[in-house]
């Protein structure tokens, strides 16, 4: 265990001495990083992210009810990244300012991330005794699918379904796969269907939003319609309320994006990370409309 804090101390000061030389330089060296750059990288994130997610849900790893919740959290996040990308403009020096501060925030937070990492994966290979004997339960995790193997399982759901186009279940389980393999058009079609066997699901129509946003990199036109119709179904779906502020900002309606924003608020931890990112989006929204 100290050779791990060692091995640890290690990677923050070599971390430090290749990322904060450069960041410490006068302003007019900093290399600014194009917006698209910027978002192209927010997507490899939050695709990696998916990807983990998805895998942990496989596993076993998180219940249900967790990975829904932290899907939508890391899907309402990209859309918002590709939605309000095209809109921010930064000077030289707000530029400069925001690589220093990626600079520190990779400084010290790519070694945490790999602590974190490190520790999680100890968890699922070193899982905890249980008191059933080893013939009533296994406590090696099942392997992790290739990305072939996913890609396989997806195709035959969709054949499956050919076959049996009335099963609601299956049409949501493939409208899902789509969309972590970012194949938004085919998710969006998916979600037609399951939508129209399960009409009052407000959390698929959310999602049939989400992926007609995502096709169409606005949610102006049929995915506000479709965000309408899961408000009409619940009014207070989180995920719907979401992507309704994000439409109304996107609209630059800040005062109605504000609105649904803070209905979100109230239905989140106070002090949690998902009230955090709200809370900068309806003061960012304020700011607009006060200077709109």
């Amino acid at each position: 265990m100290i050779l791990f804090w060692v091995i640890c101390a290690l990677m923050i000061v070599i971390a430090l001495a290749f990322v904060l030389p450069p960041a410490l330089q006068r302003s007019d060296e900093v290399e600014v990083v194009s917006d698209e750059e910027r978002k192209q990288a927010n997507i490899a994130v939050y695709r990696d992210q998916l990807s983990e997610l998805d895998a942990d849900l496989r596993n076993g790893i998180v219940a249900e009810d967790q990975y829904a919740q932290d899907r939508d959290e890391i899907e309402r996040r990209l859309l918002e990244d590709i939605v309000t990308t095209r809109s921010k403009k930064k000077t030289a020096t707000t530029a400069a300012l925001d690589a220093r501060s990626t600079a520190y925030l990779l400084g010290f937070g790519l070694p945490l991330i790999a602590v974190t990492l490190y520790w999680t994966t100890y968890r699922i290979t070193h899982p905890a005794p249980v008191s059933e004997p080893p013939s009533a339960m296994s406590t090696e995790a099942p392997p992790e699918r290739t990305q072939a193997q996913i890609e396989a399982n997806v195709t035959k759901l969709a054949e499956r379904l050919k076959s049996n186009p009335n099963d609601a279940q299956g049409w949501t389980m493939l409208g899902r796969s789509y969309s972590s393999m970012e194949k938004y058009s085919d998710a969006a079609n998916a979600y037609a269907k399951a939508t129209e066997l399960n009409p009052k699901d407000a959390n698929l129509w959310a999602e049939y939003a989400f992926a007609s946003g995502m096709v169409t990199k606005s949610l102006a036109g049929k995915p506000s319609e479709l965000i309408n119709r899961a408000l009409k179904v619940d009014p207070e779906n989180p995920k719907a309320l979401q992507l309704a502020g994000s439409a109304a900002f996107e609209a630059k309606d800040y005062k109605k994006a504000i609105d649904y924003w803070q209905r979100v608020l109230k239905k989140v931890p106070p002090g949690s990370e998902v009230a955090e990112a709200i809370n900068e989006r309806i003061n960012e929204a304020k700011s607009l409309a006060t200077n709109k």
